[in-house]
């Protein structure tokens, strides 16, 4: 069997966020990744084979609420990595 293919359909979605807005921040790599995993675990997953899956069964408004769902999930796990380094380096 073939599950190569197999995939959580927010995962590009998160790692298309924080590469837009936050790939030049201050993060180092290691962090970028916490923060991918602390956003995708405060999404519930959508397990596909292929991305046009979903496009072609999400409506526009369907998708718009995703990116949105994202956006804040990515942002709140900045914020989580940046108090935690905070609390870290005692700043």
């Amino acid at each position: 069997m073939e599950f190569d293919s197999v995939h959580n359909y927010y995962e590009r979605l998160v790692f298309d966020e924080i590469g837009e807005h936050y790939r030049n921040s201050e993060l180092n790599e290691e962090q970028l990744a916490d923060m991918a995993c602390i956003a995708l675990n405060q999404i519930q997953p959508r397990y596909i084979r292929h991305d046009v899956d979903m496009s072609f069964f999400m409506s526009s408004a369907e998708y718009i609420m995703a990116r949105d769902m994202v956006h804040k999930a990515v942002k709140n796990a900045y914020k989580k990595i940046r108090k935690y380094d905070r609390s870290e380096h005692g700043n």
